[in-house]
């Protein structure tokens, strides 16, 4: 019996997406190697409802780590994620997904080798398939990458989720998580590769007499002179309106109202930068202590610092920033300032 090419992707979509709700949830399946590596940069992404890390594309049913290690029973290492389309669509999903691994790599990520680690997205839907393939080509010709691109675009098959004490493993395991992100390379590379991407590539810092001009005297003190803004008395420590501040030289985006929280500290406290190649990270040692130092990456502006004391359910981390450092931008005025394609951090 000949079966229509919709038939199956459309019973894949069922099959593989159990945990979402048909009417309104779409399920995403990504392998990038690593899969403790691959939840972190959709967990707390709007829009989307799970994060699983698991196993999937292979021939053995309810495979172990233990089996998928060996790389003989066809899976791959990769993360489920439910999410809302009305909230964030699924070109977005791919973006990330590029972004956060070696698209060229044939024979694993980093690191990790074997075809359990290697890279493909597995479609659920006609039109995810047709998705995948449009983004891999535009990659592909973006002259990003010297060598091809290996990712392989497949046709979901059933997901397999991982043994409990891998999932969330950057949340539980925080300080392995890192020492491995970096040790496999994984950070580097991700670092290198994308830290100039953006369209503030070629921003050129003004003089130190054109920013003394532009900048008001505290904006000047904690931007270029690594300054302290007092506690409880800044701008925006009790910000509580939903929008996006970015770099008061640069205009750079940093940090969204939606990772905004009370840390109680009397500054601006987030959990997270909007992206994380936003800001680059430096040792402080003054004040007879090491601290971790936030910077602006174009810019170069002395933001604040980060701390590993934020809310445990969002990452763990604190970025205490000085409103000085910051311009806030509401929502309502994103899209007449040039940032439109950040509204979508607000689709919740």
């Amino acid at each position: 019996m000949k079966i229509s090419k919709y038939i199956v992707p459309m019973l894949l979509m069922f099959t593989v997406s159990a945990p979402a709700e048909a009417a309104k949830y779409e399920t995403a399946i990504f392998a990038g190697g690593c899969f403790w590596c691959m939840e972190p940069p959709f967990s707390f992404l709007g829009g989307v409802k799970d994060v699983s890390a698991g196993y999937t594309g292979g021939h053995t049913e309810n495979p172990t780590y233990e089996q998928v290690s060996t790389g003989r029973t066809g899976h791959y290492e990769a993360v489920r994620i439910i999410y809302d389309p009305k909230k964030v669509d699924y070109d977005k999903l791919l973006d990330i997904f590029w972004k956060n691994i070696d698209p060229t790599d044939d024979g694993g990520q980093f690191a990790d080798r074997g075809t359990q680690y290697l890279t493909a997205v597995f479609y659920t839907t006609p039109g995810q398939k047709e998705t995948a393939q449009r983004s891999k080509e535009a990659l592909g010709k973006s002259g990003k990458f010297k060598a091809p691109i290996a990712t392989a675009i497949l046709p979901a098959k059933k997901f397999y989720p991982a043994e409990d004490y891998h999932q969330n493993y950057f949340q539980t395991n925080a300080d392995h998580y890192k020492r491995y992100k970096t040790g496999s390379g994984r950070a580097g590379y991700l670092e290198r590769t994308w830290a100039k991407d953006s369209k503030w590539d070629g921003f050129k810092k003004p003089s130190e007499s054109e920013l003394k001009k532009k900048l008001k005297p505290m904006q000047y003190d904690v931007t270029q002179k690594e300054g302290t803004e007092r506690a409880f008395a800044n701008e925006y420590w009790d910000n509580h309106k939903e929008g996006i501040y970015v770099d008061v030289v640069s205009g750079e985006p940093l940090f969204s109202s939606t990772d905004k929280y009370d840390s109680g500290t009397g500054w601006p406290s987030f959990t997270r930068p909007i992206e994380k190649l936003s800001v680059t990270e430096h040792s402080d040692r003054k004040l007879f202590s090491v601290r971790t130092e936030v910077r602006s990456r174009h810019a170069d502006s002395h933001l604040g610092h980060v701390f590993d004391d934020g809310p445990k359910d969002r990452g763990g981390q604190r970025y205490c920033i000085n409103s000085a450092a910051l311009r806030f931008i509401p929502k309502e005025n994103l899209e007449k300032e040039g940032y439109g394609e950040y509204l979508q951090l607000f689709n919740k």
